[in-house]
């Protein structure tokens, strides 16, 4: 066997070589997770074990310390809002900073899945509608985190691109428009090295195979593995490995979390019995160990070159990735003196959503409220907050500490009704994971301290068999044995509860006790669902919008933030509607006819509908902007940092235009009837007219353009445009080309983004700015050849700040390939 002082080959196939002197039950091991987060070591020659966390907006941990923290960054489409490369190189690099705080090894971002349908439930974590946007910003933002040792893992392969049935359903999408669309971004990471790859919980049907993406042998090996190249981990989604053969000849290498699972049942079996072979095994293995090598595994972890002060970049990203919607060319916010008086109003001024719901959920050590960030920046203003109507549907979750008499206290019981434990819980975040060997249900108890006048509103948010009482009444039951399914599934997995009111006159106690299933969730451990939510007594929504509007009226600036929330946009599920929850419409309509200048904030991140946005005089999209959020706001409002963000996708004006509306499975298939049609481009092709097209934003100052130069080269196409600043504040441009083919025999858009490039320009002064546009993205995909082409003829690169504002058209004929 090798020894630990033999040197780790760099390369695959000396790991390969690695790989076939180890026994045969030690590799299937390291095929399985040790662990939901960690792999098993091999002492044996110098391997410590390698670790794994979630993280498209941060680096949660591995669960091994308690109260871990962890910077929170911009959602993913926020980021890639900025159109800004070195930033996604930045954010990498901070990833890889947190990751090695956290004993993390690999990073499963970034997620670069396509936005199809602004309905998806994970559209927030996604970059953009638009291939090459997400290829180049997810490519550097993979650069920046192995820069530091640290890998990332691309998620989510392949046509993973919405909720509804995500476990089992198939996406049907011809062979042109996997190539040009929802493969380009992971071929693009190949190409930037990235190190390892998630196989996704969906099948895809493309034409020649339809399987499990942890089965695809035609995907996984053929054009993963064999055409583009890749010498990385397919590691699977977690759970999402069902069968041991399909997926071990499927092109698979890693099934994910551990312990137990097919691979670790069956694998070792179907290798001894010729269903799979010892070859296809080494090469999993050498995959592993390359991993390993790459994030240091093999000696001490190497430490980030790059130290970055985190928080201000969370702030930077933040600012920098605000969309400008509309705003007056004078008396904009930011160029208005300091206010004395404020008037703050929505519920999401009040309760930011920062961050979607699901894998991506990191726990920041603070997060900064509109509210504490405008005070910090004006500290002398007065500020008046007003909710303006709750959106939300489900009642907040209850401070168990604060508002029950003695906490929680859990009295876990054995399949004989046996107590075998009884514990006191104070920090109860709806999860107990804490949970005796011998338990199978749990009975909670909690006194509810309800002191202030009126009508409190209780529930139990939970899955599974339960039984509920509140206040000695039956709230809810439930006779449904869940497993598994109450992480993966949305059908059981969203702990509504059944809300019961308490009439209070004096203050007194008021009891909850609910028994609950242990749920076995397999590589996700044992488990109890149990969120209790308290809603205090309330004004009215009317009374709250009519204090709303009355608090504007009175103030020098009104800042109004609407948006979704963690009901609304979450891995999961898809949503049902684009329409903002509950009255904060009417919330805006009402505040602007009183208040035209008031300046509305949108917090959302995905999509959805702004009936008012033409009565506006300014509107930010502000995304889900991270720990940071008030502080950003602040700086954009106060003129110290410009929101130069550009739209990554587009804004519909009408629910009935959206070219994607759903993406319901029929018979468990969802059918990418689109093509290579996708956001945008299916835009331009109907003529509809969204409410912001792709590209825009207006930033803070105006912009000429001049088109310049338009050159041939070996790589591509480079065009030239020299922007002029004629505003009054230094700025940051985004040049756009789209692209127009000639017409052929071959599906095209009617134009598609074939590139980007970005200037900083003081005011009066004007630069040159060169946009590059990659072979890759003009070519086709043939598929009577299965082959990039670029057919022959006169194509046609429009120039501007927009898909819909062009200022410039030039012309260049370009030859067909050998």
């Amino acid at each position: 066997m090798t020894t630990t002082s033999e040197p780790m080959s760099t390369t695959l196939k000396g790991c390969r070589d690695r790989a076939e002197q180890l026994p045969l039950e030690r590799k299937v091991e390291l095929l399985t997770g040790a662990t939901m987060w960690r792999l098993i070591a091999l002492p044996e020659i110098g391997m410590r074990s390698v670790s794994f966390s979630d993280g498209p907006v941060g680096v949660r941990g591995l669960g091994e310390a308690e109260g871990e923290t962890s910077i929170l960054l911009p959602t993913p489409s926020g980021i890639a809002a900025a159109w800004d490369l070195d930033l996604a190189t930045a954010v990498g690099e901070a990833f890889a900073q947190e990751a090695r705080e956290h004993g993390v090894d690999v990073v499963l971002a970034p997620q670069v899945n396509i936005q199809r349908t602004p309905v998806g439930g994970r559209h927030f974590e996604c970059f953009s509608e638009d291939p090459a946007l997400t290829s180049a910003i997810g490519a550097a933002l993979v650069q920046g985190i192995q820069s530091q040792g640290v890998a990332a893992c691309m998620k989510h392969y392949v046509a993973n691109d919405s909720e509804t049935e995500r476990t089992s359903m198939v996406s049907r999408v011809d062979a042109q428009t996997l190539r040009e669309v929802y493969l380009a971004p992971f071929a693009a990471a190949i190409d930037a090295g990235v190190w390892s790859l998630m196989a996704a919980y969906n099948g895809v049907d493309d034409g020649v195979e339809t399987s499990p993406m942890t089965e695809h042998r035609r995907l996984n090996v053929d054009l993963l593995k064999g055409d583009l190249g890749f010498d990385g981990v397919l590691v699977s989604d977690w759970e999402a490995t069902r069968r041991t053969v399909l997926a071990a000849t499927g092109g698979l290498d890693l099934v994910m979390p551990g312990p137990g699972g097919p691979w670790a049942e069956g694998l070792l079996c179907a290798v001894r019995d010729g269903a799979v072979s010892v070859a296809e095994i080494d090469d999993k293995v050498a995959r592993v160990l390359l991993l390993a090598h790459r994030v240091g595994a093999f000696a001490p972890a190497p430490r980030p070159t790059v130290q970055r002060d985190l928080p201000a970049l969370a702030r930077a990203a933040a600012a920098a990735g605000t969309v400008v919607l509309r705003a007056p060319e004078t008396d904009a916010p930011w160029d208005r003196p300091a206010p004395s008086t404020i008037a703050l109003i929505g519920a999401n001024a009040e309760r930011p959503h920062v961050l979607g719901g699901g894998s991506s959920t990191v726990h920041p050590e603070h997060v900064v409220t509109p509210l504490e960030g405008l005070a910090a920046r004006w500290p002398h203003a007065t500020i008046v907050s007003e909710r303006g109507g709750d959106p939300r549907v489900f009642a907040p979750r209850l401070d168990v500490a604060a508002r029950t008499a003695d906490g929680l206290t859990a009295r876990w019981l054995d399949v004989h009704g046996i107590t075998v434990r009884e514990d006191q819980i104070i920090d109860h975040d709806g999860w107990v994971r804490d949970i005796p060997d011998a338990a199978v249900e749990v009975v909670l108890t909690a006194d509810v301290v309800v002191e202030e006048p009126g009508v409190h509103v209780l529930s139990v948010g939970t899955v599974g068999i339960h039984e509920t009482h509140i206040d000695g009444v039956l709230a809810s039951t439930g006779t449904r044995r869940v497993g598994v399914d109450c992480v993966l599934d949305s059908s059981v997995n969203t702990p509504a509860g059944v809300p019961v009111e308490v009439e209070i006159v004096a203050a007194r106690t008021a009891r909850i006790e609910s028994r609950h299933q242990v749920i076995n969730a397999a590589g996700y451990g044992r488990m109890v669902r149990a969120e209790i939510r308290n809603a205090l007594p309330r004004s009215t929504d009317e009374q709250e919008i009519a204090d709303a509007v009355a608090a504007a009226r009175a103030a020098d600036l009104a800042v109004v933030v609407v948006g979704t929330n963690e009901e609304c946009e979450s891995e999961g599920w898809d949503r049902e509607t684009l329409a903002l929850p509950g009255r904060q419409d009417e919330l805006v309509t009402r505040v602007l006819a009183e208040v035209p200048d008031a300046v509305i904030v949108v917090n959302a991140g995905a999509p959805v509908l702004l009936p008012w946005l033409d009565q506006a005089m300014t509107v930010l999209w502000a995304w889900f902007p991270g720990q940071e959020a008030g502080h950003a706001l602040a700086d954009i409002l106060a003129g110290v940092v410009e929101p130069a963000g550009r739209l990554p996708w587009t804004l519909p004006a009408r629910a009935d235009d959206v070219p994607v509306p759903h993406a319901v499975p029929v018979d468990g298939v969802v059918e990418y009837r689109e093509g290579v049609h996708v956001g945008y481009r299916a835009w331009e092709r109907s003529g509809a007219t969204p409410a912001a097209p792709f590209g825009h934003g207006l930033g803070w100052t105006r912009w000429e353009h001049t088109l310049g130069e338009a050159r041939v080269t070996d790589a591509g196409v480079e065009v030239d445009v020299v922007v002029r600043n004629t505003g009054a504040r230094a700025g940051r441009e985004v040049v756009q080309v789209y692209v127009e083919a000639p017409a052929s025999d071959h599906d095209r858009p009617v134009r598609w983004l074939g590139g980007h490039a970005a200037a900083t320009v003081a005011p009066g002064d004007e630069a040159s700015v060169t946009v590059r546009i990659p072979r890759r993205v003009l070519e086709t995909w043939d598929v009577r050849q299965d082959a990039w082409v670029l057919p022959e003829g006169e194509y046609r690169l429009h120039t501007g700040r927009s898909v819909r504002d062009i200022r410039g058209v030039v012309c260049v004929p370009l030859g067909a390939t050998p």
